[in-house]
């Protein structure tokens, strides 16, 4: 698939065929686009949970108060770790580089889902320490995303979007 057509097809899917599985090796496909992001001072202080197991998609479920996103198969929580981002570039580095970071990995999981006929959502309205004990990280480690995974079982139509006379400046 061409690149414009996977970002024109990319769609926040909330209803999963749930008699289809993730193959491990598709999961481990994304995980690869998403160490391929930019990352400030090459750093990488993202950290992914990869949550499989039916109980672990429950207690996801309860911290989440989001039933939906747990019916999906596999679920991919993305954290991040900012000491090495503070470590570098101090405040800064902590508050905002790491959180870049975090959010360029989890684009790309989205878009390489897309390539692979795979849907998904970026989730990022939760109470993250209730999420961190559901997964089983601890602070500095902190959740960021949480991205169900699986096959759609809707047909999601496309969302509209502000102008780019609205959006855009050219000076």
């Amino acid at each position: 698939m061409e690149f414009s057509e996977v970002v024109s097809r990319r769609r926040s899917v909330r209803h999963f065929n749930t008699k289809l599985n993730v193959s491990d090796e598709d999961v481990r496909a994304l995980l690869e686009a998403a160490v391929l992001a930019p990352s400030a001072g090459n750093i990488q202080p993202w950290r992914f949970v990869v949550v499989r197991s039916s109980e672990a998609r429950k207690r996801l479920q309860e911290a989440l108060h989001q039933p939906w996103a747990a019916a999906a198969p596999v679920v991919i929580v993305v954290c991040v770790d900012p000491r090495p981002c503070a470590a570098r570039y101090g405040e800064r580095g902590e508050y905002l580089y790491s959180i870049q970071d975090t959010a360029a990995a989890t684009e790309n999981i989205l878009l390489a889902a897309v390539d692979r006929g795979l849907a998904s959502c970026w989730i990022g309205a939760f109470d993250e320490k209730a999420v961190a004990a559901a997964i089983g990280v601890s602070s500095p480690i902190t959740p960021v995303a949480v991205l169900p995974i699986g096959y759609s079982a809707e047909s999601a139509r496309r969302p509209s979007r502000r102008s780019l006379e609205e959006v855009a400046t050219w000076i």
